[in-house]
């Protein structure tokens, strides 16, 4: 199936849409809530499946590189989990508070015109909680999650009547592309994860890897922090129709006007 049909207006247009991933994307992976989630789901596996508590970690890794996720793990092998109530235990325990309010992303994100959307593995209830910790629940015109890419798993007859689906996936990128009724080749793809990278890179996103400030064959853009778009990706705000130079020129003293208003990462 051809998603991107590339032509010299491409070649010159702006972005029109930006997806972007939520965890460790927009905030940092050392607010530890990534450890705490592997944490949760150690527990979960102990209390709630009956595994020893010793085996429960690698348990956890092994199925993640199989299938993707304990849950799409789990399920493929017979148990019966309920996705909210995995999801209710798992997300419910983390410590949300080390999740600081970014008044600089924020500032970021609404000098952006463009569509804005989420594109998580997560659930919308964390989704929503993540994004209001951050301040920025009214930044985003859209949010896909787990529930959009897996709306039949509450009525499956047994476990694996309906695979978990999930990024970096062929179907799950399919699904979000048709849910946010994008053009791959004017969107801009944000994530932390090299196999989410590609995966989106191979359907004709424009790709961002995040936490890294080395490209891959992936990539068309690495940024150590989200807040460095600014400066690596200033076709952001370029109005294209005002054509090359010109239409540099004419948006720098927007970016000036963003860089003014935040402070240094790291500060």
């Amino acid at each position: 199936m051809e998603f991107c049909i590339k032509s010299a207006r491409d070649s010159v247009s702006l972005f029109n849409c930006i997806l972007f991933d939520l965890d460790d994307t927009l905030y940092p992976s050392s607010t530890g809530i990534a450890q705490a989630v592997k944490k949760n789901i150690d527990d979960f596996l102990v209390e709630k499946c009956g595994f020893p508590e010793d085996k429960a970690s690698s348990l956890r890794v092994e199925l993640f590189k199989t299938y993707g996720s304990t849950l799409a793990g789990l399920r493929a092998l017979g148990y019966d989990i309920d996705a909210d109530h995995y999801h209710a235990f798992v997300h419910g325990r983390l410590p949300y508070e080390v999740i600081q309010q970014d008044l600089q992303l924020r500032n970021l994100l609404r000098s952006i015109t463009q569509r804005k959307i989420i594109f998580t593995n997560s659930d919308r209830i964390h989704a929503v909680k993540v994004l209001k910790r951050l301040g920025l629940e009214d930044c985003f015109d859209q949010i896909i999650c787990f529930e959009t890419f897996n709306p039949n798993l509450s009525k499956s007859s047994r476990p694996d009547e309906f695979p978990v689906v999930l990024k970096p996936s062929p179907e799950a990128m399919k699904i979000a592309l048709e849910v946010a009724d994008v053009d791959p080749c004017r969107t801009l793809f944000l994530d932390d994860n090299v196999k989410n990278v590609a995966a989106g890179k191979a359907l004709g996103l424009r790709t961002v890897l995040v936490g890294k400030i080395m490209k891959n064959k992936d990539t068309d853009y690495a940024v150590g922090s989200v807040h460095d778009i600014v400066q690596v990706i200033p076709e952001i705000w370029v109005n294209g129709s005002d054509g090359g130079d010109q239409g540099i020129s004419r948006t720098r003293s927007e970016l000036d006007a963003i860089l003014s208003t935040t402070t240094p990462v790291g500060a």
